[in-house]
């Protein structure tokens, strides 16, 4: 807490002073002990424990007991959150600067005298004091003004009776308000841990559905390496057949082409006896040859491939409807 900086800057040290050592909870002057806070804030004892328990309605701590819990709220200064361990409020260190200072400051006030001024005067009456409170009006007022001016047909209480109960009240509500937004805040946390956590498991869902679905891609591009290999063969098979018998026609068809030649030399031969001599054996090869004819054949569809032809719907429409099976949309 810097005293010295904030006693320059203002023309009256020890008002200043008095804003200085004001409990952010009950707005009155520090009560000891003062407790510290690990911001470096201060506190009433009965107000830190006040908010304390506000903010864990449900801890178990008690002195001497075995079975003890610490907790946790935030300070009303700064919004930062104190842990506190199993002793709770008790467990804080007290700050004996400003207890000392505050003892200090009311020695003090006290052999000062009261300057004129220090206490607000009535408008309506300037040498009267307010000392009163309008209970009608909700004003503070003067005793005049309850004898012979705008309030006497009310009804008054004294001043210090109604500041006490609306400083009690206000300080009620401002620890409400503080554990209210101890309870906000937690509540922003369990979202927050929630979208992180929501994420993962998002992530994780994910990275699983992709293993599976890549699962079935091994299998098809198995399935579909193992019947091109399937056609692969029966084509091979297929080929080799028609080419061994296209080749067999070819050679029959070469020996053919050259017996033709060979009798049609024949026929030109003009000896009798000569054409005699090789007509019967050119004759027998001829015939022999026709019997070509006789190779292998093939039959009618055989270039045909389309018992490889697969009917893959039903499979089709069974992957359509994969689907996560839990009904949430």
């Amino acid at each position: 807490m810097d005293y010295k900086s904030s006693l320059i800057q203002d023309g009256n040290p020890m008002e200043n002073l008095e804003k200085q050592l004001i409990c952010p909870i009950c707005l009155e002057m520090f009560t000891k002990p003062v407790v510290i806070l690990p911001c470096q804030h201060n506190l009433c004892r009965k107000c830190a424990n006040d908010i304390f328990q506000a903010a864990n309605p449900y801890w178990t701590g008690r002195v001497g007991s075995a079975a003890m819990s610490g907790g946790r709220f935030r300070c009303p200064s700064c919004r930062h959150e104190v842990i506190m361990d199993r002793h709770g409020v008790y467990g804080l260190q007290r700050n004996l600067l400003v207890e000392n200072i505050i003892d200090i400051y009311k020695q003090e006030c006290s052999s000062r005298p009261l300057q004129k001024g220090s206490h607000p005067m009535c408008k309506e009456h300037e040498d009267e004091k307010i000392n009163i409170y309008c209970l009608t009006c909700e004003v503070p007022t003067c005793s005049m003004c309850k004898v012979f001016g705008a309030h006497k047909a009310c009804e008054v209480a004294p001043l210090q009776s109604v500041f006490q109960g609306q400083k009690t009240e206000l300080s009620n509500c401002i620890s409400m308000l503080v554990a209210g937004n101890d309870r906000v805040q937690t509540i922003i946390t369990q979202l927050e841990d929630s979208c992180r956590v929501t994420k993962e498991n998002s992530h994780q869902v994910k990275e699983e559905l992709s293993q599976k679905f890549d699962v079935l891609y091994s299998i098809l591009d198995e399935k579909k390496s193992e019947l091109l290999q399937q056609i692969t063969r029966e084509q091979e098979e297929k080929l080799g057949f028609l080419e061994a018998l296209i080749q067999q026609y070819r050679e029959q068809l070469e020996k053919s082409t050259k017996l033709v030649e060979t009798a049609i030399q024949s026929l030109d031969e003009p000896g009798g006896a000569i054409f005699l001599l090789s007509a019967k054996q050119l004759i027998r090869s001829i015939v022999e040859a026709s019997k070509g004819c006789q190779l292998g054949k093939i039959e009618q569809g055989f270039e045909n491939m389309d018992y490889f032809t697969l009917d893959l719907e039903h499979i089709a429409d069974t992957l359509r409807t994969i689907d996560f099976g839990t009904g949430h949309q």
